[in-house]
């Protein structure tokens, strides 16, 4: 039996337009948790890297979602060694952060809606065969918990790294997050799947913004991933994922649309559904705008297929 498949956005705050004018209200911001849990049935937590935040934050907004709805949550930023103190030294992980984090999440784990934690290291973060010992403490840490892990420097995924890295999360029941996204330098990681947890895979979108990919003085860290896939992108890795279920013992795969451009995540998400035979937006009634994106999205993808059939009729060799 194949592994259920669930497809969401990072973030439910970022997509505009998308939700109805009421929601913009302050009184109404809340609510937007269950407003998206029409449509999706998974969404990522991506405010708890920037900082640690209060358990009631997590009570609520289980309370306000389907009891078919989960969380993906992404570790705080110190746990993934994205911090550095005043002399720019990496700050090493605290054992009290982490039990800080794990008393966080606690309300959605009791809620039975705490999906997988995911573990984003940074470009510097660099495969060194003693940071594979951190994999250990990870586990050793947060032993209940399903763990993915994302890495943004190709050197984990090379040569004969790529097996000691398998090896690795395998070890220690970590699961390996496959990536979209530009293949520029080496701050883009290929994208490779790994099966490093029979039960648990994932798959996160970033886009092919290469101008912007490494892009410094930025309005915000939206512009990175200001792209919109086309059919023809993400079909490939519609097979792709269909087949890591298939491969998976049983469990989940979560593929998470990081594109927080506009509504491009939202847009993508929902064409991902259909492509892995899913109701699109869960069978709900798609919103107005929405169903004007989608359209206006095919009509864009319809009008550039015809232009390069044209081109290559045009290029093709004529008799002789």
């Amino acid at each position: 039996m194949a592994a259920a498949i669930r497809v969401g956005t990072a973030s439910w705050t970022d997509h505009e337009p998308f939700y109805p004018a009421e929601y913009n209200k302050a009184s109404m911001k809340a609510q937007r948790i269950a407003y998206y849990a029409r449509y999706f049935a998974l969404v990522e937590v991506d405010s708890t890297f920037y900082h640690l935040q209060p358990t009631r934050n997590f009570q609520m907004w289980a309370e306000r979602t389907p009891d078919d709805f989960v969380f993906d949550v992404k570790a705080y930023g110190e746990m993934t060694w994205h911090h550095r103190d005043d002399n720019g030294t990496p700050i090493t992980p605290s054992a009290d952060t982490f039990a800080s984090f794990d008393q966080m999440v606690q309300p959605m784990r009791d809620a039975g809606k705490l999906g997988a934690l995911l573990f984003q290291f940074p470009p510097w973060f660099t495969f060194d065969r003693e940071r594979l010992d951190y994999f250990a403490t990870m586990r050793e840490l947060l032993p209940q918990d399903t763990i993915a892990v994302e890495f943004r420097h190709r050197s984990w995924v090379e040569g004969e790294h790529l097996d000691e890295t398998r090896a690795a999360l395998s070890d220690n029941h970590l699961a390996y997050c496959a990536v979209d996204e530009p293949q520029i330098g080496s701050g883009a990681v290929p994208p490779v799947v790994l099966i490093t947890d029979p039960r648990f895979a994932m798959v996160r979108f970033h886009g092919r913004n290469r101008q912007k990919w490494y892009g410094k003085n930025l309005q915000s860290s939206r512009d990175r991933f200001d792209y919109l896939y086309s059919s023809a992108e993400l079909a490939p890795w519609a097979e792709r994922i269909a087949g890591i279920a298939e491969q998976l013992e049983s469990g989940q795969v979560h593929v998470v649309t990081n594109n927080n451009a506009a509504n491009y995540s939202i847009v993508n998400a929902l064409e991902l559904q259909e492509l892995l035979g899913q109701p699109m937006g869960k069978g709900e009634p798609l919103p107005d705008v929405i169903h004007e994106a989608l359209a206006a999205h095919a009509q864009t993808e319809q009008a550039t297929q015809a232009e390069q059939t044209s081109q290559n009729e045009e290029n093709a060799p004529g008799p002789r």
